[in-house]
């Protein structure tokens, strides 16, 4: 029992928490982004995947590591257009164009895959980011390690969690965005185009996710490979509703579900297998759905999300 406690305390577990939780901080700020705009984008585990292969296919061939970044970024504003295409001007149904975006995202990066790399058995390696200790802080006991000695998309993560919050809530543009997930009609008759401010919202919101997505081919691991996402965009969304559509809260959401995860995978070790593996692996999902139930009882959603709107009606 005290060892089991004592895994909280240790350094390895809080560092391996805040790297478990950099990509799911982006592609949750991505989620958020569109579903502040009124917009659902249950295409988030294809883009996450797209932009994952699109980055590490971009340094594999040769490019820097941030043009990567840039192309799997480009990667996601492109599906996103696509996803916002359908659902904001033509109105069609945000689920069923989400979960088809998802299949055609994925689908389509398999088979460039096999383009890229026809014969190949096991995922060829790059170059990955690197730990960026921070001068002075990352010296800090505890703290000093699991912050400030990740890579540079962590702290861009962090970083990316500021700017949402600024925008969203110190910004004219911000302002428009969070009115058309509320009430697009006013939004509409201060001459502002809803169409306009809710495929910015899904385009911008896509390519956070596609970063995500590249986070884990291009600083968590080193290589491409299939299912790699496995599940982490639909947490996102879960996180989304966690955190009651506010970067602050939904970023505390993603540390607690890094939290549980990376303490499974400790006790695991810890049973020494006495205890069915996938039993640890459930305590992260059964642990984040309770606690999804007890804040989604307070959680202020945003009125005219899923709602589509065509100008001139009431």
């Amino acid at each position: 029992m005290l060892e089991a406690i004592d895994i909280l305390l240790t350094t390895s577990f809080w560092v391996a928490v805040i790297r478990i939780a950099s990509p799911l901080i982006l592609a949750t700020m991505g989620e958020l982004v569109c579903e502040r705009a009124g917009v659902l984008n249950l295409g988030i585990e294809g883009i996450m995947t797209a932009g994952a292969f699109a980055g590490w296919v971009t340094v594999y061939l040769g490019g820097d590591l941030w043009f990567g970044i840039a192309i799997a970024a480009c990667t996601g504003i492109a599906i996103g257009a696509l996803h916002g295409l359908l659902t904001v001007p033509l109105g069609l149904s945000q689920h069923v164009t989400g979960i088809g975006i998802t299949l055609l995202a994925s689908s389509l990066t398999y088979y460039v895959y096999r383009l890229v790399l026809p014969k190949v058995t096991s995922p060829p390696k790059i170059d990955a980011f690197q730990p960026l200790p921070v001068p002075f802080l990352s010296d800090l006991p505890v703290v000093g390690e699991a912050l400030f000695t990740q890579t540079p998309l962590t702290y861009f993560a962090f970083f990316t969690v500021a700017v949402v919050a600024w925008v969203l809530y110190r910004t004219p543009l911000g302002l428009a965005v969070r009115a058309v997930g509320e009430s697009p009609e006013s939004v509409e008759a201060q001459g502002i185009s809803v169409v306009a401010i809710r495929m910015g919202a899904v385009m911008a919101g896509s390519a956070l996710m596609a970063i995500g997505g590249a986070f884990l081919t291009m600083s968590a691991f080193n290589s491409f490979f299939f299912e790699m996402v496995n599940g982490r965009g639909w947490v996102c969304i879960a996180l989304v509703v966690f955190g009651s559509w506010r970067p602050g809260k939904a970023l505390l959401g993603t540390i607690l579900f890094a939290a549980f995860d990376a303490y499974q995978v400790r006790l695991q070790q810890l049973t020494g297998g006495v205890i069915p593996y996938q039993v640890f692996l459930m305590m992260p999902y059964i642990l984040s759905i309770l606690a999804l139930i007890v804040m989604a009882r307070r959680a202020s959603y945003p009125k005219a999300l899923m709602v589509p709107y065509q100008k001139g009606e009431r």
